[in-house]
């Protein structure tokens, strides 16, 4: 049978409350957390309403604001699910954003304009911080990642947990989502003129989105671990669904094909009908093109139904990547409790039009009110054309575990700097690469240098395979992006112009790019895939992370194929934080992207593809960096357990590649560790041809062993990589 997930624990604060009771308490009256804008200098803009928190004791100023966000709501959730500090140390964290550090960012450019820079805001810039640095200040050791999946990150972050929950790696995960109000959203949202004047009405008036912000955390549980120790189950997550519409970077499909979709993911992965919904948690974003979209979906999918809509977003506002996470937290008390939270805002005449446009569908306007619901849905839409649903249920279904399936290195694709005597190495790219790829200039002018780089190894990796993309199997193929920094080029440039000149300098034409999942899009859009799609950032190995996660994804039976990738652009602020921070070492610091093709065996033999090597095993590690639970103990146990689920001892391995840290103390611990396990055995490090290029590095180390594997040199290779704290293995073999 299936490992069932439970939810255990809520934890929330957002533009209604500080915690669950009083954020409930707001849902529940149709209270408002909507107001003028005060933490963004709105002078100029057409608009300058916002859900902003109100909180005055955020705990740990020393990081970003998103990170606050997310440890308030965690501590909540942790207290809730009734678990003291020593039983929460084995929880693992995943959390999802949309602009992560971009606070912080804010705050140097800032003191930088002023004539007084700030290093010490420098390692909170990068999204990858949330979920690693409320681990270390939570004590944390269980697998930690960040989901960047824009407005569909939070919703994701819960269902990965399931998944790592199903896989073994874990029994407890705070998983969730967190995104502060900033200049950058606020901005970029102006600038492609999505903003409402007045506070947004989802699925009524549709003239525009208005931001929020906050955190939603939820205790995801193994069923059999929160019996054991007698918890409190609120509800179940009966299933989910994950896939990409591949139709534009900011709208959606206006047929609502990938919405409809996804949905239907949900319900199979459910393994339940339409009919057994009782409530949707609607996106809602009040955007025209995204409410029309999903009037479409609903209509199409639960007409005829008992089922009960509205959008909670009319009282918090757009949340972004912590949407789907606050969301959740109130469709888990609305399962729990039976009552259905309201859409704030419609008059007597919107209500009438409203019910003359819902048809059959019962959409619950003003007043929260009671109603049985033993299942309710979530809906998550996001830039890059990224759609997430999932079901939470008073008792889900016992279902059979899908029978696991040998999984395969199909193909392969990188573009990588080469290492040189200079401080850094780039990669040149021109449009004659692109025009011989097929990818025309309008495509092109599009695309920042991160997405360059993803869109080019992605295409070779297909290419490599010998993939080609159809209405057959455009579902089945999915893309998962690790990185360490994202669009970090972007970002800086769009913040910094903004800082100088304020909100209203934003460019339509460069935001979209600056969502860490914009790379993963661009990919899906160009080559039609339309199956999981998901962004990883968490330090270097992301890279391989982004491997352990599509193996995940493939094991359940959701995929065929996979396309894993690292990838991770150079940037003047890259080299500037290396620089100040020291963590570089001797290394030249380099970029690209290596994305390989994983396959199902099933898919592999019908294709009757060639197999480069077979992934044996794999595992994902973190330390909070207590002196109980070193980092490099971190890294022995996710070689140990890779090791221990391919069957092989240290012994059996022949090839070693490791992309360790930079930073002496800790590989002084890592080198030791590696010597305790694989003896006299060289160590490859594939960064001395090609520079540090990080999340492309660690999945460059696969491509080599699986190259070495496929040449007869070896039959068995170990990778292993490092990055924020987490540390991921993956064991090859020959194929048989």
């Amino acid at each position: 049978m299936k490992k069932r997930c439970v939810i255990t624990g809520l934890g929330i604060v957002c533009p209604v409350g500080n915690d669950v009771k009083e954020s409930w308490d707001s849902i529940q009256k149709g209270k408002t957390g909507i107001a003028k804008v005060t933490s963004v200098d709105t002078e100029g803009c057409y608009a300058n309403l916002g859900g902003e928190v109100v909180c005055d004791d955020l705990p740990a100023p020393q990081y970003d604001r998103s990170v606050r966000l997310c440890i308030r709501a965690a501590q909540e959730a942790i207290a809730d699910a009734g678990f003291d500090a020593k039983a929460a140390g084995e929880a693992g964290v995943i959390v999802g954003s949309c602009i992560g550090g971009a606070v912080s960012i804010d705050e140097y450019l800032t003191a930088q304009k002023n004539g007084s820079e700030d290093d010490s805001r420098i390692p909170n810039m990068a999204a990858s911080s949330i979920a690693n640095h409320t681990a270390a200040y939570l004590g944390l050791n269980g697998v930690t990642a960040n989901i960047v999946n824009a407005c569909a990150a939070g919703t994701m972050s819960i269902s990965y947990a399931c998944d790592l929950i199903r896989s073994g790696n874990g029994s407890v995960f705070l998983a969730g989502g967190a995104d502060p109000f900033s200049s950058l959203a606020f901005a970029g949202f102006h600038a492609l003129h999505a903003l409402s004047v007045d506070p947004c009405s989802p699925l009524n008036h549709s003239n525009g989105i208005t931001l929020g912000e906050g955190s939603g955390i939820l205790v995801v549980e193994e069923y059999e671990h929160a019996v054991a120790r007698g918890a409190k189950i609120y509800c179940e997550v009966a299933g989910y669904g994950v896939n990409s519409d591949a139709y534009h970077i900011t709208a959606p499909d206006p047929s609502g094909e990938g919405q409809m979709d996804v949905i239907r993911r949900a319900l199979q992965s459910a393994e339940v009908e339409s009919s057994d919904i009782a409530y949707v948690n609607a996106h809602g974003t009040g955007t025209a093109k995204n409410d029309e979209a999903e009037f479409l979906s609903l209509h199409t999918i639960f007409d005829g139904t008992n089922v009960s809509v509205s959008s909670t977003k009319s009282m918090t506002g757009h949340c972004l990547g912590a949407a789907g996470a606050v969301e959740a937290v109130f469709t888990v008390k609305a399962v729990s409790e039976d009552i259905l939270p309201p859409t704030i805002g419609y008059t007597d005449e919107d209500k009438a039009a409203l019910k003359e446009k819902a048809g059959k569908l019962d959409f619950v306007a003003n007043e929260s009110r009671k109603k049985e619901i033993p299942m309710a849905m979530s809906n998550s839409f996001a830039f890059g054309g990224t759609n997430a649903s999932i079901i939470f249920a008073k008792e889900a279904k016992e279902k059979e575990e899908n029978e696991k399936q040998r999984l395969f290195i199909t193909g392969f694709g990188q573009v990588l700097s080469k290492n040189t005597d200079a401080k850094t190495a780039t990669v040149s790219l021109d449009m004659k690469d692109f025009t011989e790829r097929g990818v025309k200039l309008g495509v092109f002018r599009k695309l920042d240098k991160f997405s360059q780089l993803q869109l080019i190894s992605g295409i070779d990796a297909l290419k490599s395979a010998g993939i080609t993309v159809s209405e057959k199997n455009e579902r089945r193929i999915g893309t998962i992006i690790g990185t360490s920094a994202g669009p970090v080029t972007e970002v800086s440039n769009f913040q910094k112009n903004i800082c100088e000149k304020g909100a209203t300098a934003g460019s339509a034409f460069t935001f979209p790019n600056t969502v860490y999942n914009a790379a993963g899009g661009h990919f899906s859009i160009f080559t039609k895939t339309k199956g999981y799609c998901a962004t990883v950032a968490n330090g270097t190995q992301a890279g391989l992370q982004s491997v352990a996660y599509a193996c995940d994804v493939l094991e359940k039976g959701n995929e065929d194929i996979m396309l894993a990738a690292g990838t991770d652009e150079g940037s003047d602020m890259v080299t500037f934080f290396y620089e100040h921070s020291g963590i570089n070492g001797e290394n030249v610091l380099g970029e690209g992207s290596s994305t390989v093709v994983l396959e199902t065996e099933q898919s592999v033999e019908k294709r009757q593809a060639h197999r480069y090597a077979e992934i044996a095993g794999y595992a994902c590690t973190h330390s909070a960096g207590t002196e109980e639970y070193s980092e490099a103990q971190a890294m022995k146990a996710a070689i140990e357990k890779a090791l221990e689920r391919a069957g092989y001892q240290a012994s059996d391995i022949e090839e070693v590649y490791a992309v360790i840290s930079n930073q002496e103390k800790q590989k002084t611990h890592e080198q030791a560790v590696l010597t305790e396990l694989f003896v006299a055995k060289e160590i490859q490090d594939v960064r001395k041809k090609t520079g540090d290029c990080r999340a492309a590095s660690a999945n460059d180390q696969l491509v080599e062993a699986a190259t070495a594997i496929d040449a007869g040199t070896v039959k068995r290779a170990l990778a292993v990589s490092y990055g924020c704290g987490s540390y991921t293995a993956v064991v090859l073999k020959a194929c048989e």
